[in-house]
C-alpha cells in the first residue's frame, strides 16, 4: 500500500468518524436520551397505575362494608290492645296507629330476648338498650302489620337493623373508647350487642336492601338505600338513548355525506366542537331555564335529567360519529355508486354499516360521561330527597327520582360517617354500571367489526 493509497479520503474519514462498530459522543447522547425518555414513559405509566391501585383500594376498602348490614332478631308479641282494640281487623283503623305505638312491642321483644339470653348490662336503662334497634324497625314493624293484619295476638320473629353506631363498631368506625364520647352510643349498648351476637341474636351479613331500598332520613343512615337513584339513571339513560343516538347519528350523516361545503356548514361544526367543551352545569342552567321555567315540567324528574343530558351528550356522539364516517375509505363510495347505487343505498348499505362499530362506541363513551354527571342534575333538582320509587314507564319519567352520581353527593354531605360508607359503596355499584357499558361497547364493536 502506498502513502497516495493510505492517506487518501477514506482513511481520513475512518479516522474523523471513527469506527461504525464503536459509539461516537453524538451517538452515546441520543441512546442515552432514548433510554431516559423511555424511563420517563415507565415511570409515568407507574405513577398512573399505582395511583388508580390507591383510588380503587380506597374505594372498596370504604364501600364494600356498605354492602354488609347488622341485624338483630327478635320475636315480637303483635299485642292486640294496642295494634287493633277494636278486633275487627279493620285495616283503616289499624293504619292509624303510628310508629310510635309499634315501638313499645320492639322494646318488649328486646327485653324478651335478653330474658332468654340471661343478659345483664350494668348501667344499662331500658330505653338505651332499645337503642341498639334502628329507627327503621318501628316503620318495618308497622308495614308488616299492615300487610297481615292476621298475624295480630301472634308472636313473630323478626330480623331488624342495628342501629349505625352499632353497625359501625362491628365495621371498625366505632370503638369503646370512641363510644365513651360519643352521645349517640354508650359502651354499655356495645356490652349488649356483643352479649347478643355471642347468644346468636345479633349477625352481620349481606344487605340487599342497600340496592333495592330508597334513601332515608340523617337520623337513619343503616337504612338509607341506592334503588331509587339506581331506577333514575336508568330511566334518564333511557331517554338519552332514545333521543341522542337517532339525532346525532342522523345530523352526522348529513354534515359527512350529504350537506354542501360552505361556511354556514363550517360554523356548525365549529359550534359542535364548542358545544363538546362546554361545562356541563351550563347544560343544567339551561334545562332550569328551558325546561322547568318555561317548558313547565317538574323538577327532580327523569324527562328533564334526561333532555338535559341528551344535550350535553349529543356534541360527543356527532363527532365519534363523523370520525367514523371519515374512516371508511373513499373508494367504498365510489365502488357502490359505480355498480348504480345512489348516493343515499350507498351511505346506508355501504358505509353506515362499516361505521357502525366506531358510532356505537362513541354513543357508549357518550351514555357512561353522562351516567356520571352531577352538576346539571342538581340544578334541576335531583339533589331532593325522594322516598318513594318512580312509577314504571312512561309515567315513570315524570315522578321524582334521583340519580346515582346526586346520591353519592347528597350522602357526602351528611354528618354521620355511615352515610360516608354508603357512598363509596354507592360508587362501586356506579362503577359498576360504566364496566358494564363499556364491556358492551366492546362486544358491540367486535362483533360489527367480524361482520364487515
Amino acid at each position: 500500500m502506498t502513502d497516495a493509497t493510505s492517506n487518501g479520503p477514506t482513511a481520513r474519514a475512518k479516522k474523523e468518524h471513527g469506527s461504525l462498530l464503536v459509539q461516537d459522543a453524538l451517538t452515546k447522547r441520543r441512546n442515552a436520551s432514548e433510554r431516559r425518555f423511555r424511563a420517563y414513559g415507565l415511570t409515568a405509566i407507574g405513577i398512573g397505575v399505582a395511583a388508580l391501585i390507591l383510588l380503587l383500594t380506597s374505594i372498596l376498602s370504604q364501600g364494600l362494608p356498605a354492602f354488609q348490614q347488622t341485624f338483630v332478631t327478635l320475636d315480637v308479641v303483635l299485642d292486640e290492645a294496642k295494634l287493633d282494640k277494636k278486633g275487627n281487623r279493620n285495616i283503616d283503623e289499624i293504619k292509624k296507629v303510628t310508629t310510635f305505638g309499634y315501638a313499645p312491642l320492639i322494646k318488649n321483644g328486646l327485653k324478651s330476648r335478653m330474658e332468654e339470653l340471661n343478659i345483664s348490662i350494668d348501667g344499662l336503662s331500658d330505653k338505651d338498650a332499645g337503642g341498639i334497634i334502628s329507627k327503621e324497625a318501628a316503620g318495618q314493624l308497622r308495614r308488616y302489620v299492615i300487610a297481615n293484619p292476621d298475624e295480630i295476638g301472634n308472636s313473630v320473629e323478626f330480623r331488624f337493623l342495628a342501629n349505625g353506631r352499632i353497625d359501625g363498631y362491628y365495621k371498625g368506625r366505632v370503638t369503646m373508647q370512641s363510644a365513651e364520647r360519643d352521645n349517640n352510643v354508650s359502651p354499655q349498648q356495645l356490652q349488649l350487642a356483643d352479649a347478643l351476637k355471642d347468644g346468636g341474636a345479633l349477625v352481620t351479613r349481606f344487605n340487599w336492601d342497600f340496592i333495592t331500598k330508597a334513601d332515608a332520613s340523617e337520623n337513619r343512615p343503616e337504612a338509607a338505600g341506592i334503588g331509587v337513584a339506581i331506577i333514575g339513571s336508568l330511566y334518564m339513560m333511557m331517554i338519552v338513548l332514545v333521543l341522542a343516538l337517532p339525532i346525532g347519528v342522523a345530523a352526522s350523516i348529513y354534515l359527512e355525506e350529504f350537506a354542501p361545503q360552505n361556511w354556514f356548514t363550517d360554523l356548525i361544526e365549529v359550534n359542535i366542537s364548542n358545544l363538546a367543551a362546554v361545562p356541563s352545569i351550563v347544560y343544567g342552567i339551561l334545562g332550569l331555564a328551558i325546561f322547568i321555567n318555561y317548558g313547565g315540567l317538574p323538577q327532580s324528574a327523569p324527562i328533564v335529567g334526561g333532555l338535559v343530558l341528551t344535550l350535553m351528550t349529543l356534541p360527543t356522539i356527532i363527532i365519534a360519529t363523523r370520525a367514523s364516517l371519515k374512516s371508511v375509505p373513499p373508494s367504498i363510495r365510489a365502488a357502490a355508486l359505480g355498480v348504480g347505487a345512489s348516493r343515499m343505498q350507498s351511505v346506508f348499505h355501504h358505509v353506515l354499516p362499516l361505521a357502525m362499530p366506531g358510532i356505537l362506541t362513541g354513543t357508549i363513551i357518550g351514555l357512561a360521561q353522562a351516567l356520571g354527571e352531577t352538576a346539571p342534575l342538581m340544578l334541576i333538582g335531583m339533589v331532593a330527597f325522594v322516598r318513594d320509587f318512580p312509577s314504571a314507564p312512561p309515567e315513570g319519567f315524570f315522578d321524582p327520582a334521583s340519580a346515582l352520581p346526586v346520591q353519592v353527593y347528597n350522602w357526602t354531605t351528611r354528618a354521620d360517617p355511615a352515610f360516608v360508607e354508603r357512598a363509596s359503596g354507592a360508587i362501586i355499584v356506579l362503577l359498576m354500571f360504566l364496566l358494564c357499558m363499556n364491556m358492551i361497547a366492546i362486544i358491540l364493536r367486535r362483533r360489527f367489526e367480524r361482520r364487515w
